[in-house]
This record gives C-alpha cells, sequence and structure tokens, in this order.
C-alpha cells in the first residue's frame, strides 16, 4: 500500500508538472502568440537573425516544440526560406535551454507569490492580455511547487530497490535511456518538463551522470519529433524539409553525444560538481555545440535536404504566373495590364482558401487546412513575381498615369498576399488548434462565426471589382466594414463577460479563443480595405477617418 500511495504521489506531481508548463506556454502564447508570429515572420532575414529569433521566441514561450510548429506553418505557406528556419530552429533549441537554466537554481520561493498574483489578475480582469499573464504566473507557481514536492519525494526513494534497478539497468544501456526518455518528451510534448525531472533524479543520486546525461539527448531528440508528426503537411514532400531538416541536426548530435557519453562526466565536472546544474549545463552545451556546428553548414545541408525531399512540380501549381510576359515591358499600357490580371488572380485564391478555412473552423476539416496554407503560400510566391515583374519595369517609360497605375497594383497585390498571410498565422491555426483540442464552439458562435466569414468573403469580391472600378462610393462602404468587424467583436466580449458573470467557467477557454478567431477575422478583413477601398479614398482625399464619417 506504502509503495501505491508513492507512486500515485509521485504521478500525481508530474501531473502538476507538465500542466504548470502546459499553462506557462498556452498563457504567453495567447497574450503575445499573434504578435510573436508576426514578428518572427518578419525577422528572419538573415541567419544570425533568424538564429536569435528562434532563441528569443522560444524563450518567451518556453517551448521549441511550439516554435517548431510556427516556424514549419510559415515554411509550409512560403514565407520563411529553408535556410533561415533551420538557422531559427537551431537558435529555439537553444532558446529552450534558458527556463532550465532559470529552474536549476530552484526559486520555489517564489511560488507562492507567483500563484497569488497570477489568481488575482485571472479572476479581475476580462478576457485578454492581462488574464492571460495571470495564467502564466499560476503556471509558473505550480511548476516551482511540483518541483519542490518531487525533490522531496526522491529523497527516501534514494533506498527503493525497484526504483535503483530500474535506474541501474538504464545506466547499463545508455541507448535503451535515450529511446525512452525520447518517447517520454514526446508524449508530453515538453522537453523542459522532462530534463528538470532528469536534474531531480541526478540531484538526490538516483541517476549518475552519464545516465542523466543520456536522458537529456533523448528529450532533445523527442521535442524535435512533434513537429514532424504534427504539422500541417500536404501531400509535396518539399513542405516537410524544415521539421525533418531539425530532426537531422538532433539524431547528428545525439549520436556524437553518445559516442562522448564516456568522458561526459570529467567535462561537465570542470564547470562544477552540482549534479543538478550539470544536467542543465550539459542540456545548454548540447544545442550550443549542434548550433556551432550546423550553422556554417546550413546552406550545404539545405541543398542535401532539397535533393532527398524535391519540390513536386504540378503544372496546375497556382504559384505559377500566367499573364507576366516579359515581352511586353516594352509597351507599358500591356505590361501593366498583364500585371493587374496576375493580381486579380490572387483574390481567386484567397476565395478559394477562405472557403477552405471556413469549412475547417466549422467542420473540422484537416484536408481543408492543408489545402488552404498551400494555396496561401502560392499567393505569397505569385505576389512575389508581381513585385519582381513591375520592378523591372523601365520607370522612364512610364507616364504619370502608368506609375500611379503601378503603385496601386503593387499596394492590392501586397495587401491581398498579407491577408493571405494573416489568414494562415490566424485562421488557419485557430482551426488546427480546435481540432487537437476537440474543442466546440456553440451554435450561437457557429452561426455568427459563419456569417462573419461570409462577410468576408463578400467584401473580397467588392475588393476584386473595386480594384477594376475604382468607385468612390463603394470604397466608402468597403471602408466601414471595419467598424462592422469591430462592433462584431465588441459584442462577442460583451456576450463572453456575461458568460464569464454568470459562472459559465467551463465556456471561458473556448469564449476566449472565440473572440481571438473574430480578432484575427478583421484583421483579414482591415487588408482588404487598404487593399482597394483607401488608396482610392486618398486619391479623393477622404482617407481620414473624420472625412470618412461625414461621407457615411
Amino acid at each position: 500500500m506504502r509503495e501505491l500511495q508513492v507512486i500515485l504521489a509521485f504521478s500525481g506531481f508530474i501531473a502538476l508538472l507538465l500542466w504548470g508548463v502546459h499553462m506557462v506556454q498556452t498563457g504567453v502564447q495567447r497574450a503575445f502568440g499573434k504578435s510573436l508570429g508576426l514578428w518572427m515572420g518578419r525577422a528572419m532575414g538573415s541567419l544570425p537573425k533568424a538564429f536569435g529569433t528562434g532563441l528569443v521566441i522560444t524563450a518567451a514561450i518556453q517551448s521549441s516544440t511550439a516554435t517548431g510548429l510556427m516556424i514549419t506553418g510559415f515554411a509550409i505557406d512560403g514565407l520563411v526560406s529553408l535556410v533561415p528556419g533551420l538557422a531559427a530552429m537551431l537558435g529555439a533549441n537553444v532558446g529552450t535551454t534558458l527556463i532550465v537554466q532559470a529552474l536549476s537554481f530552484n526559486p520555489t520561493a517564489l511560488a507562492p507569490g507567483l500563484v497569488l498574483a497570477g489568481v488575482w489578475m485571472f479572476r479581475h480582469y476580462a478576457p485578454g492580455r492581462t488574464r492571460d499573464l495571470g495564467r502564466t504566473f499560476i503556471g509558473l507557481g505550480l511548476v516551482l511547487l511540483s518541483l519542490n514536492e518531487l525533490v522531496t519525494m526522491f529523497e527516501p526513494l534514494k533506498s527503493a530497490p525497484m526504483l535503483g534497478t530500474a535506474l541501474g539497468a538504464l545506466g547499463d544501456t545508455p541507448l535503451i535511456a535515450l529511446l525512452a526518455s525520447t518517447a517520454l518528451t514526446w508524449a508530453s510534448h515538453s522537453s523542459v518538463a522532462v530534463v528538470v525531472l532528469i536534474m531531480s533524479l541526478a540531484h538526490h543520486g538516483l541517476a549518475d551522470p552519464q545516465l542523466a546525461y543520456a536522458l537529456v539527448l533523448g528529450a532533445n531528440l523527442g521535442t524535435a519529433i512533434n513537429p514532424v508528426l504534427e504539422g500541417d503537411h500536404d501531400d509535396n514532400p518539399a513542405s516537410r524539409r524544415l521539421p525533418i531538416g531539425n530532426l537531422g541536426t538532433r539524431i547528428a548530435g545525439c549520436l556524437v553525444g553518445m559516442i562522448l557519453l564516456p568522458w561526459s562526466k570529467d567535462i561537465m565536472n570542470a564547470l562544477g560538481s552540482d549534479p543538478a546544474h550539470g544536467v542543465a549545463n550539459f542540456h545548454l552545451i548540447f544545442n550550443l555545440v549542434v548550433a556551432a556546428c550546423f550553422m556554417p553548414a546550413l546552406k550545404p545541408y539545405a541543398h542535401l535536404l532539397q535533393r532527398f525531399l524535391p519540390q513536386r512540380i504540378n503544372p496546375d501549381d497556382p504559384a505559377r504566373p500566367r499573364y507576366l510576359d516579359e515581352s511586353a515591358h516594352e509597351v507599358p499600357a500591356v505590361a501593366l495590364g498583364q500585371a493587374a490580371r496576375e493580381a486579380l488572380r490572387l483574390t481567386d485564391l484567397l476565395r478559394e482558401s477562405l472557403q477552405l478555412t471556413q469549412r475547417a473552423l466549422l467542420h473540422e476539416d484537416n484536408a481543408a487546412v492543408a489545402r488552404a496554407r498551400y494555396l496561401n503560400g502560392a499567393i505569397g510566391q505569385l505576389d512575389q513575381s508581381i513585385t519582381t515583374y513591375l520592378a523591372t519595369q523601365d520607370q522612364e517609360s512610364l507616364s504619370p498615369d502608368d506609375e500611379q497605375y503601378l503603385k496601386s497594383i503593387l499596394t492590392f497585390s501586397t495587401n491581398v498576399a498579407h491577408a493571405a498571410s494573416a489568414l494562415g498565422t490566424g485562421l488557419l491555426s485557430h482551426a488546427s488548434h480546435l481540432n487537437k483540442k476537440h474543442w466546440a464552439l456553440d451554435a450561437e458562435q457557429q452561426a455568427e462565426l459563419n456569417e462573419t466569414l461570409d462577410r468576408l468573403q463578400r467584401n473580397l469580391r467588392q475588393t476584386a471589382a473595386l480594384f477594376v472600378s475604382a468607385d468612390r462610393q463603394a470604397a466608402r462602404t468597403l471602408a466601414f466594414e471595419k467598424d462592422v468587424f469591430r462592433d462584431l467583436e465588441a459584442k462577442a466580449a460583451e456576450r463572453h463577460l456575461e458568460r464569464l458573470k454568470l459562472g459559465r467557467i467551463d465556456a471561458a477557454d473556448v469564449g476566449a479563443f472565440y473572440l481571438e478567431i473574430l480578432r484575427d477575422a478583421g484583421g483579414v478583413n482591415a487588408y482588404l480595405v487598404n487593399a482597394a477601398a483607401y488608396p482610392i479614398l486618398a486619391r479623393f482625399g477622404e482617407l481620414r477617418p473624420n472625412r470618412l464619417r461625414e461621407a457615411r
């Protein structure tokens, strides 16, 4: 009976640790997830910047798995090329070691204050960033409390024969230890929790240094498996290059680490004698060494991935330009007309992507998510082709009207591409999250969301029509759609707050998540307004908000 109580207590505190880590991750992602994602998409212009971006994002959200899934999504959407994406993944792997370093100093005394502050913020604020940060503080407090209890529990377990025998067997077979830790990390989706658990084992002498370091290698390998299995991939092998490339760096690092494992104890003892700090330091050094070895070799490594995971050529590829004829540059009017026709194709692709997104959000269609991501990536590539085509046009041959038309085409194309990007990082990500969590919107939310997405599609059609007609009154009507989407979000927020006041705590997470969906739908609509309505109103001097209200 005593052994059963110990096993139940141990399992309970492990679950509390995992739940605390989950609360921290979800709290930060809800508070800053969209902003972090958009910043990440723009901040990977060079390898050092990409590495630093992955490191900072992972240190903020405390999950290299979440960062890996985010970067993989950007790569599928065509927003991040392979080499910077791999660099960002290396940075993410280093970033996840920072929280482990902080926890190695055992700041348990902060736990009660963190939980107290978190509960107060969570209870006293409406759904929003402050409330989400309260969730984060509660999670940090739970992590520290669970770690303290685990440390206390491990003390009497030193003399437990069953645990000693099991850990001894793993110590005699480091490869089995690595595989066991890999499976545990993959199942828990948290290398941080697993490494912290290994630190506790090492601190109490339950795992000798060689076993502890083999388990750390397994945790690093396990965290690279999730993006490979859980990313939104289509049937194009090229979409798997980034997650498989990251897994390859982990496998190579683990192979070298296993070879050097017999000498690892002497190397780490040079940095300090504390076993727990030794585990944290090994985790950090392993990721730094892997990053240092692969950063100079990322370009040839990317070429290798491209060779073994080739781009599938599709003659009907929507990203292939249909109207951008290089010979038309000699006649600017013809060239601009061809570019405008290609820009209108973007709205056709976005319309299909919106329809698929609507299906994914309302009917849990994973195939629709993959197809929509593919179309969004095609929109981004086609926008780049249009921009390049117009940039090579001889400016001296353009009349003032031609210059104005060229600018309007660029504005239209760029904003439609931004709308597709926002659709991918926002609504499609929400659809994937709903499917993964098996959350269901209630009937009222589904009806309102369906109507909102229908309205978004009508606005897209109006955007395309405005680009051709340049109708002033229609531009005013489309511009006021921003107010409509703001009102929708505000009314939904009021309803959500009323539910919370009535004690509907069970619907709190889904309700807050639904508000994010409406907010992101409004973001997509804003790009559509910027694409066609605002340029026309600016031409007539009506862009300022007070002039728009007067026109209303």
